[in-house]
Formats: C-alpha cells, sequence, structure tokens
C-alpha cells in the first residue's frame, strides 16, 4: 500500500495539482494586498474618506471603534466593509482566471470537425454515415 501511495503521490498531476495550489494561494495574498493597499484607498477618498476595512455594523450596546476592537473585546459585528473587501479580491481573482483561461484556449487547437461521411466500400465515392445504401452504385451498407 505504501509503494502505491508513493506512485500516486509523484504522478505528474498530483505534484502540478500542489504546485497550484501553492501558487494560487500566493496569488491570492497578492490580490488581496492589491484591493486593500491599493484599489479601495483611492474608492474610499473618492467616496469621502471611507475607509472599508473599518465598515462595520455593532450589534451590541457595547461602544467600540474599529473592528479589531469589536474582535478583541468579542463585541458581536458585521463587518460588511471587510466583507466588501473580499468581494472586491473574488472579482479581481475571477477576473484574472478569465483571462488566463481565455488565452489558453486560444493556444489550444480546434477540435476536429464530427465525421460526417464515409467512402462506400464498392465504389469508394463518400456517402452519408447514416446511409443503407450507397446512392451511386446502390449497394447495401453495413
Amino acid at each position: 500500500m505504501l509503494e502505491e501511495f508513493k506512485k500516486f503521490a509523484v504522478k505528474g498531476n498530483v505534484l502540478d495539482l500542489a504546485i497550484a495550489v501553492v501558487l494560487g494561494a500566493a496569488f491570492g495574498k497578492i490580490v488581496t494586498s492589491f484591493v486593500a493597499d491599493i484599489i479601495t484607498p483611492p474608492i474610499g477618498k473618492l467616496l469621502g474618506n471611507i475607509d472599508f476595512a473599518s465598515l462595520f455594523i455593532n450589534l451590541s450596546a457595547t461602544p467600540v471603534r474599529s473592528v479589531a476592537e469589536a474582535k478583541a473585546a468579542g463585541v458581536p459585528v458585521i463587518a460588511y466593509g471587510l466583507f466588501l473587501n473580499a468581494v472586491f479580491d473574488f472579482i479581481i481573482i475571477a477576473f484574472a482566471l478569465f483571462l488566463v483561461v481565455r488565452q489558453i484556449n486560444r493556444l489550444m487547437p480546434a477540435p476536429p470537425p464530427p465525421v460526417t461521411t464515409k467512402e462506400c466500400p464498392r465504389c469508394c465515392t463518400m456517402i452519408p454515415m447514416k446511409a443503407n445504401r450507397c446512392p451511386n452504385c446502390t449497394s447495401d451498407q453495413e
């Protein structure tokens, strides 16, 4: 069983998947930083100096000034600003993956068209695949 596991673990597909997961995690961190540090600050500035990460709804009577303070105090909040950042992350990652897949699809060869004709074994003319009889030599087709 251990030998089978070794064969499975070193197969190309498993290694490719492991590399893809690591690169995906690194790409996710880059996109998260891009959204939090580059995208949302100018949007927040345009909307009147709003910091998306600090947007929340306090669900208790205890006053708190930030999401971090609420988490430290155990105060329940709806951190919709963090949710908006996550939505921006998702949109950017989805768009980047769309561009990658689109480019890969352009590089892939087009699939061959489906075969719709066959050659008659008697007269060597091309006839439809569904034909039971050749229209040229009238021989029966298998």
